[in-house]
Parts: structure tokens; C-alpha cells; sequence
């Protein structure tokens, strides 16, 4: 591929509304807000921040967990059309003879990738767990592959799958760190709280074979905003559980790993998410998939291309600290090489407050960008010569 010539950009904008920079030499290890949990872990979402934890890089088993990476690589196939909601799954073998949670799907039963994503984020469902698996990526195992690499791409250090469920198996681990970062991930797809927040559903309805979906994560219908993500027991890992709730304009996530009960359990993720709706709240910047800029390159189709962010972008402000001054700096990667794929990144959104970088997020294009064939270029220069 020929080296391009890149437009490189830098905007600097001030801002005058109340922001803080959250200083991460502040240590809350002092507060004990998840007493029961072996390791647990809360942070704002947008913009990754840590406000609590314990031994969170600790590798455990994170049992059912898992199943927020398998919905993660199932949320980008339903965003890159390479499966729809209402197409039909057949349901093989191999997937119908999962035990633990399921839904008690059958050897030939065919399922909509709806009703299979509800019996995922709703009953934990390890049979249509498989059953997805094997609809995106031909086999569990070439699935659970995906789901390592994208665990290499989110810098995930402390993580490792042998399947899609969280079944006990060597070799299978994770840490509340990692599993809190992955939430952070899957929740790009804000549609995906459509089913993690139900609380009742019915599959089959109707049918002799009716099948009734009950939340695992009972603070979907008891603490006010919680709308997800995973809940994970075996005996190995105990009582388990990925939360994220949303009040205003904050969304935050809390885990807690290798607790005895579940009454615990919720304990201590209602003290952590109690703590950060008190504490702090968010001003939102900039939405998913916002323009931000038009990026120039010389050779390129297309003059100008949109660039966007990859998630959303806020700044995160401690209740009762004020600073004003916020500065935005766009850069390129001052490599990039035609041809340019939908969704690749091509540079960084950098959100300064004082001078100090609070934010960073990856801003992607939206559209294949190919390079430009001679008969373009050749008018493009000629375009240029009688302007000048």
C-alpha cells in the first residue's frame, strides 16, 4: 500500500463550565464500600475513571461474567449486518447439551437471534450463549478466539477464555478490573440495556413449550437506574456481578467477585453505586459516533471525510470542586495508508483540563475511504491549479 500524506489538525477549544480532573492519586482503599467482595471494582463509563476499588487486578474465575464478551462480539455482528434480530438460528447439538442456566433450547430448534440475545442477557442462557456463537463465528472454539483477541485489543492483560459461558474450566480467568472494562465496551451499544434491564420476559410464547425469563440480577427491578449487565456464579468463583445503572447524565459500572450470598453480593454493588451517584456526576461533550472534524487527505476518493468519535465523551466532575478551563486537541495518526476501512481509527480525541489530559478517545471514520484513481486525481489537480 502507497504512504499518504495526512492532514494533520489541531483544535483548540476553551470551555467555561464547571469540570474537574479527577486526581488519581486520590486512593479510596480507606473506604470499605465492598466488604464482602474478594475484588471489586467502580468506575464512570465515559470516561473510564476508577472511583473505587479492591484488589481489582486480582485473576478469578468470572464465572457467567463471561457472557459480557460473547455479547460484546454479538453486538458488533449485529451492528456490522453480519446478523440481524429477526433471523433464525438452528440450534445444533453440541449448543442444546449445555448444562448450567439455559434455556432449554433442542437439538433443531430454530430461534431468533432476538429471543437468543434475550435468553443471553436476561436468563444467562449457556445454550444460546453457544448457539450465537456458532452462528458468528462457525464453532465455539473459533468464537472463543475472537473473544481473546478482543480482549488483547482492549489492553485486557489479566483475561482469558476457554469458552462463551464461564463453565468452570482451566485456565479460565478474569479480574474485576478487566470485566469492568469490558462492561465499559459492550455498553458502546447502549441498546444492549433493551434486554439486560428486562426483568420478565417469555420465550416461546404461547407454545406448549412457552419458556419464562427471569432476570438474574434482581437490582434491575429494585435499585433505581440499574439497567444491566451480568451476574456469574459457580462454586469456584461464588457469587458474582457486573451492574451498571444511569441516573441523569452518568452512567456508571460496578463489579464484585467471590462473594458468599447474593444478598451480599448486591450489598456491596448498591454501597458502590450509592457512592458514586453522591460523590460525583457527568458533563456529557460529545455523543457516540459524533463528527468532530473532516479529515484531509491528498490521495483519497473522497476530499473530505467525516471523522467521529468512537464512544461517547464527558467529563467527570466531584460534587462542590470547580475548574474552567477545558482545552480539546484533535491528532492523526501520521501514518495511515489508503485504503481506509469503516470503523478504523485515525486518530485521538484529547480533552485537557489545566493542561492536564482528563480524556482520551479513539475517533474512527464511518465509511470505507479507497484511494482516489488517477482520472480523479489528475481533475482534483486541475481544480487546484485554477484556483490558485
Amino acid at each position: 500500500m502507497k504512504k499518504i500524506a495526512t492532514f494533520i489538525s489541531l483544535q483548540c477549544l476553551l470551555f467555561t463550565f464547571v469540570v474537574l480532573p479527577i486526581n488519581a492519586e486520590e486512593s479510596t482503599e480507606q473506604m470499605d464500600i465492598a466488604e464482602n467482595s474478594k475484588s471489586a471494582i467502580l468506575i464512570e463509563k465515559d470516561t473510564g475513571e476508577i472511583l473505587y476499588e479492591k484488589k481489582s487486578n486480582d485473576r478469578l474465575p468470572p464465572a457467567s461474567m463471561t457472557k459480557i464478551m460473547t455479547l460484546i462480539l454479538i453486538m458488533e455482528a449485529l451492528e456490522d449486518g453480519k446478523i440481524k434480530l429477526d433471523e433464525k438460528v438452528r440450534v445444533s447439538e453440541y449448543a442444546a447439551s449445555m448444562g448450567g442456566s439455559q434455556i432449554f433450547l433442542e437439538a433443531g430448534e430454530e430461534m431468533t437471534v432476538e429471543d437468543l440475545l434475550k435468553g443471553v442477557a436476561v436468563a444467562s442462557g449457556n445454550d444460546a450463549s453457544v448457539a450465537l456463537a456458532e452462528r458468528i463465528a462457525g464453532s465455539e472454539k473459533a468464537f472463543v478466539q475472537k473473544m481473546n483477541e478482543k480482549a488483547k485489543n482492549l489492553g485486557l492483560k489479566n483475561t482469558h477464555f476457554v469458552n462463551t459461558t464461564g463453565l468452570p474450566a482451566d485456565n479460565h480467568y478474569s479480574t474485576a478490573h478487566d470485566m469492568a472494562m469490558m462492561a465499559k465496551e459492550l455498553l458502546k451499544y447502549e441498546e444492549i440495556t433493551k434486554y439486560t434491564s428486562i426483568y420478565e420476559d417469555y420465550l416461546r410464547k404461547g407454545t406448549e413449550d412457552e419458556f419464562w425469563l427471569v432476570n438474574t440480577n434482581k437490582l434491575v427491578k429494585f435499585y433505581k437506574g440499574v439497567d444491566g449487565l451480568k451476574t456469574g456464579y459457580t462454586s469456584e468463583a461464588k457469587y458474582c456481578l457486573t451492574a451498571t445503572a444511569k441516573r441523569e447524565d452518568m452512567r456508571v459500572i460496578a463489579v464484585a467477585m467471590g462473594v458468599d450470598t447474593t444478598k451480599k453480593r448486591n450489598t456491596d454493588i448498591s454501597k458502590m453505586l450509592d457512592y458514586a451517584f453522591s460523590q460525583y456526576n457527568t458533563k456529557p461533550v460529545y455523543e457516540r459516533h459524533q463528527t468532530i472534524d473532516d479529515l484531509k487527505l491528498l490521495r483519497a476518493e473522497n476530499e473530505k471525510i467525516e471523522v467521529v468519535t468512537e464512544d461517547k465523551v464527558s467529563l467527570l466532575i466531584k460534587n462542590g470542586e470547580e475548574i474552567s478551563d477545558m482545552e480539546e486537541v484533535i491528532e492523526y495518526d501520521k501514518n495511515l495508508t489508503l485504503p481506509i476501512k469503516k470503523g478504523q481509527q485515525v486518530g485521538t480525541l484529547k480533552v485537557k483540563v489545566n493542561g492536564k489530559v482528563v480524556s482520551e478517545t479513539p475517533l474512527v471514520v464511518q465509511q470505507n475511504v479507497e484511494q482516489a484513481g488517477i482520472w480523479t486525481l489528475m481533475k482534483r489537480s486541475m481544480k487546484h491549479f485554477s484556483q490558485s
